[in-house]
């Protein structure tokens, strides 16, 4: 949390200072007044000088006015440096997560990185905007409270040895109570939107499997956790405020009872009394306003935390220092991949998922990779634009290793369709920019015509300009697939992986989005993942992967002779007939 602060005073210094300048210039105001009301009782009232009580009845009105211009510069200024830090911090956020791996996604979860991105930076935000107004004029209205009312009267001062003790004693005891209370919190707030966010995304399968009953139990539990820890703040909070009152209540009696009995032996005067009350009455607010941010610093503290793990943490997968740029060498084609003894296992697993993978893709040829479930085809594909990194061997284009260029230059030369086709918000235009934001309509059309998207596109009332909601969920899973793949063409890159992406098709339209894509593509280096064995019998290399390992290299003909995993695949598949 204070790394936090020191990241606000290095960038704020100068509207910090203002911020200072007008709470002191607030603080002497609230200060002065008290004393300005004991001089009228006391010269004007007690003595009758009505043109000493206009006059500095006038003066107090000048000294309002100028406190209420000042108040309210000082609440536009905090709030303004407050709102601009909320701002940097939720962008530093989304730019370091930017740079995550998957790896660091994994170690924190979407839904606890959503919550430090919003709630928890809009704790911390909450407490720096209070707190450059109370934070700053709270001590000084305390401090100059007490030199005030000791300047008053020093022998009644000696209350304040009695009540501001108390108050803190209180205070104290309350606030070392909550703080873990609303750590805790937080981390019930990331359970809360873990499970909704699992519920939402899961909906079809929960119905499917008539578990709606268990899901809504799962959630009661957990919301009901999170109600019994803000409950238990909330009783804290509750005791804190009719304790405070009352101590400033009894402190009132004590003061009058006291002050009653200077003034009628003449060592005091009555306007010294009312500027006494005054000035306990700000010390008191100002531990007040002292005490709403020490309700709020626990759990702003909490949140910082929370925020700060996130902006420390070194991506596992970073650029070099000093990268290299892919270019072919000897005038050879671009999309060249050499894999050398891969080797990839998850953090904390025991074994690796993939061991000892070599083959090559060369410019021009479309490689197909198939295994069984679970044999490590979209881990091996994932490493080559570096969603992980490789624990041992290489990868390498061009004749360099994936890990010495930057990932910008890495990720320029792949067209990537995933295994689950994610489209955005916006437009069927927006979405295949994502390939290239220079692309024209034209270039839309013709990517749309190769993966057999144009007729859905063109029914469309709006055409390129029809909606896509969040994820393409107005979409079928097959069109989100198509648009997925002419994203990708629209790119126009020198290496195509296709992760299973296919799979939503049917055998017709299958076939004639692989009959397109051979004359577009046939200059770039192809991988395809599939489960379809029809879909890639035509590869000019298949590499069969089984329990993380290569178990065959060769063509379709080649592999049904040697390759005994392969023959499963096939036979598993098509009839006789069909492999003839």
């Amino acid at each position: 949390m204070m790394r936090l602060l020191a990241v606000l005073v290095r960038d704020y210094r100068k509207a910090l200072v203002l911020v200072v300048l007008l709470a002191l210039a607030q603080t002497f105001a609230n200060l002065y007044l008290p004393d300005l009301n004991a001089k009228i009782i006391n010269d004007g009232v007690a003595k009758g000088d009505t043109g000493y009580i206009l006059r500095m009845g006038g003066f107090m009105l000048l000294v309002t006015v100028l406190l209420v211009a000042v108040s309210v510069m000082l609440a536009y200024w905090g709030s303004k440096v407050a709102m601009s830090f909320g701002r940097d911090l939720r962008s530093d956020l989304f730019r370091k997560v930017e740079s995550f791996s998957q790896n660091e996604v994994n170690q924190f979860g979407a839904p606890s990185l959503i919550t430090r991105s919003t709630n928890d930076v809009q704790q911390v935000q909450m407490m720096v905007a209070i707190g450059l107004t109370m934070m700053i004029v709270a001590p000084l209205m305390g401090f100059g409270g007490i030199v005030m009312a000791v300047r008053q009267d020093v022998p009644l001062s000696a209350l304040l040895v009695v009540i501001i003790p108390v108050m803190g004693v209180v205070l104290g005891l309350i606030i070392v109570r909550a703080v873990p209370l609303f750590r805790s919190m937080q981390v019930k707030l990331d359970r809360i939107n873990q499970v909704t966010r699992e519920v939402l995304t899961g909906m079809r399968v929960i119905r499917a499997f008539a578990r709606g009953e268990y899901e809504e139990q799962r959630f009661d539990e957990a919301n009901l956790d999170l109600t019994d820890t803000g409950l238990r703040v909330a009783r804290l909070f509750a005791l804190m405020f009719p304790a405070l009152f009352g101590i400033f209540n009894l402190s009132t009696v004590a003061i009058m009872y006291f002050g009653a009995f200077r003034v009628d032996s003449g060592e005091m005067p009555i306007g010294n009394l009312t500027a006494f009350l005054a000035y306990v009455m700000q010390i008191l607010m100002s531990v007040m306003m002292a005490t709403m941010m020490l309700a709020m610093v626990p759990r702003a503290s909490a949140s910082g935390d929370r925020i700060q793990q996130v902006l420390e943490v070194t991506p596992s997968i970073g650029d070099p220092a000093t990268p290299l740029r892919l270019v072919a060498t000897d005038g050879a084609r671009r999309g060249r991949i050499e894999f050398k003894g891969v080797e990839f296992g998850y953090p904390g697993a025991e074994n690796p998922v993939l061991c000892d993978i070599s083959f090559t893709v060369a410019p021009g040829r479309t490689t197909a990779i198939v295994g069984s479930t679970g044999s490590g085809k979209s881990t091996l594909i994932s490493l080559i634009p570096r969603f992980y990194d490789v624990t041992g061997g290489s990868i390498e284009i061009d004749g360099h290793d994936i890990r010495a260029v930057n990932r910008d230059d890495l990720w320029s030369q792949i067209g990537f369709v995933p295994q689950k086709a994610f489209l955005f918000t916006g437009t069927i235009a927006s979405n295949l920019r994502f390939g290239s934001q220079a692309a024209s309509d034209a270039d839309l059309w013709h990517a749309l015509s190769i993966a057999q998207a144009k007729e859905f596109v063109a029914d469309m009332s709006d055409g390129l300009e029809a909606p896509v909601k969040q994820g393409g969920s107005n979409l079928s899973g097959g069109q989100r697939q198509r648009l997925a793949i002419a994203r990708a063409l629209v790119k126009r890159p020198d290496i195509y992986v296709f992760d299973d992406s296919f799979s939503a098709l049917d055998f017709k339209t299958d076939s004639m989005l692989r009959a397109a894509l051979k004359s577009e593509v046939s200059g770039a280096a192809v991988i395809i993942v599939a489960q379809r064995v029809s879909s890639i019998m035509q590869a000019d290399q298949i590499v069969v992967l089984d329990q993380g390992t290569v178990s065959g290299i060769g063509t379709h003909r080649e592999l049904l002779e040697a390759c005994e995993t392969y023959r499963e695949i096939v036979y598993s598949q098509l009839s006789a007939e069909e492999v003839a």
